[in-house]
């Protein structure tokens, strides 16, 4: 299962990589302007498979969560893409959690390195100190949040902290990653 999980991720990026070479050749990345533009020829429907895009990234990790939150910057503005990051990543948050909730620790060693499952395990030993690790892994933009989200669901956590620590927490960090990662791309990029 794991291998499958890790072809998924491999050929989620390579599909990545052969739209971003197509938008490339199409003239669609010669500037900010006509990418916001060709998206906006989709209208509503850019938004929703953007927030699909979002909550897909989460429950099945292709692309790093900073590089999908600088894209809906981009494609959208700093306000509305602030928001569909929001809704799609907290959505995709929760997902995390149910699946883990309902498939237990073997979906983590399915999806996830055995080194990566060992580093935070220690966390899990009291449920008191998970809850305090957890919120501030999500309120600071470092930590392997969609891991975290489905490690959470192999715990006592409710759902009711869980969401709360979501859906208050994860502001923060898509703000930062969306003002961190913007800034880069127009120092970079000269935009």
């Amino acid at each position: 299962m794991t291998r499958l999980w890790n072809a998924v991720s491999v050929i989620g990026l390579l599909t990545c990589l052969v739209l971003a070479l197509w938008a490339y050749k199409s003239g669609i990345l010669d500037s900010v302007e006509t990418l916001q533009a060709f998206i906006g020829k989709f209208g509503y429907g850019g938004m929703a498979v953007f927030v699909l895009v979002q909550i897909i990234q989460v429950v099945v990790p292709i692309l790093p969560g900073g590089i999908s939150c600088l894209g809906g910057v981009i494609f959208f503005g700093p306000w509305l893409g602030f928001l569909y990051n929001y809704v799609g990543i907290c959505i995709g948050s929760m997902a995390a959690f149910g699946i883990s909730r309902v498939m237990g620790r073997p979906v983590l060693y399915k999806m996830f390195s055995e080194k990566l499952i060992q580093k935070y395990d220690s966390w899990t030993q009291k449920d008191s100190r998970f809850f305090k690790l957890f919120a501030l892994a999500i309120f600071f933009p470092v930590a392997p949040d969609d891991f975290l989200c489905y490690l959470a669901g192999t715990t006592k956590m409710t759902w009711k902290q869980f969401s709360l620590v979501i859906w208050l927490g994860k502001p923060c960090s898509i703000a930062l990653y969306s003002l961190g990662l913007t800034t880069a791309f127009r120092m970079i990029f000269s935009v």
